[in-house]
C-alpha cells in the first residue's frame, strides 16, 4: 500500500471512515456493534484519544476525534479493526477483508467544519432511513452528546465547548435534518 501522507498529529481533529467491501454490511447484528465498541474502549488505554463524534452504520462507519498523542492513531486502527475483522469472519464463518482498504482520515481544521462535522455524523442514520430520529439510532454517541445517556465514549468538546446545552445541539442536528428532507423531497424535480 502507498505511504499515507497525512500525519496524526496530538491536538488535531480527524475524520475517519471507511465502508465494506462493495458496500456490503460490516454489522450483523447488535452484538457487533457493541463488540467493536468495547474494544475501542480497551484499545484507548494505550492509544488515548477523545471520541468527539461517532456513528457505525450497517455497512460503514463514521468517526470524529482529536489525537492525544503523535502518530498512534494507525495502530490503533489497525489493531481494532484488525481483531474485529477476524472475530467477525470466524462468527460468519467468512474469509477474506471486510472493508474497502484501510481507513480514511481528513483532518478537521476549523470549528465550523468540526460542529457539521459532528452533525452530519449523527444524522447519517436518520437520513438513510433507518430510524426517524438520532437518539433512537443505538450505534451513535447522540445520547450522550445531547444528555440522554451517560457512556464512555463521549467528551466535552461539542457541548459545553461549542453548544451551550445538549438541547442547542439537538436544535443543531434537527436543522439539519429537517433540510436533508426537503432537499430529498425536491429531487424528483431535479434534471440529473
Amino acid at each position: 500500500m502507498p505511504v499515507r501522507l497525512l500525519r496524526f498529529l496530538a491536538g488535531h481533529y480527524y475524520h475517519l471512515y471507511n465502508r465494506g467491501v462493495n458496500y456490503e454490511a460490516i454489522f450483523f447484528s447488535p452484538d457487533n456493534y457493541t463488540y467493536l465498541l468495547r474494544l475501542l474502549k480497551k484499545r484507548l488505554v494505550c492509544y488515548p484519544m477523545a471520541v468527539i463524534a461517532y456513528c457505525l452504520m450497517p455497512n460503514h462507519y463514521h468517526f470524529l476525534v482529536k489525537l492525544e498523542q503523535d502518530d498512534t492513531l494507525p495502530q490503533l486502527m489497525r489493531g481494532l479493526f484488525g481483531a474485529y475483522v477476524q472475530a467477525l469472519n470466524r462468527q460468519q464463518s467468512r474469509q477474506g477483508p471486510l472493508f474497502q482498504g484501510r481507513f480514511r482520515a481528513i483532518m478537521v481544521d476549523e470549528d465550523a467544519y468540526l460542529t457539521h462535522l459532528a452533525r452530519y455524523i449523527h444524522a447519517n442514520p436518520v437520513v438513510a432511513g433507518l430510524v426517524a430520529t438520532p437518539e433512537a439510532w443505538a450505534y451513535s454517541n447522540y445520547q450522550e452528546v445531547v444528555g440522554l445517556r451517560a457512556g464512555t465514549l463521549c467528551d466535552d468538546t461539542l457541548v459545553p465547548g461549542y453548544f451551550p446545552t445538549g438541547q442547542a445541539y439537538r436544535e443543531f442536528v434537527e436543522d439539519y435534518v429537517a433540510e436533508r428532507r426537503e432537499v430529498a423531497g425536491l429531487e424528483r424535480y431535479l434534471l440529473v
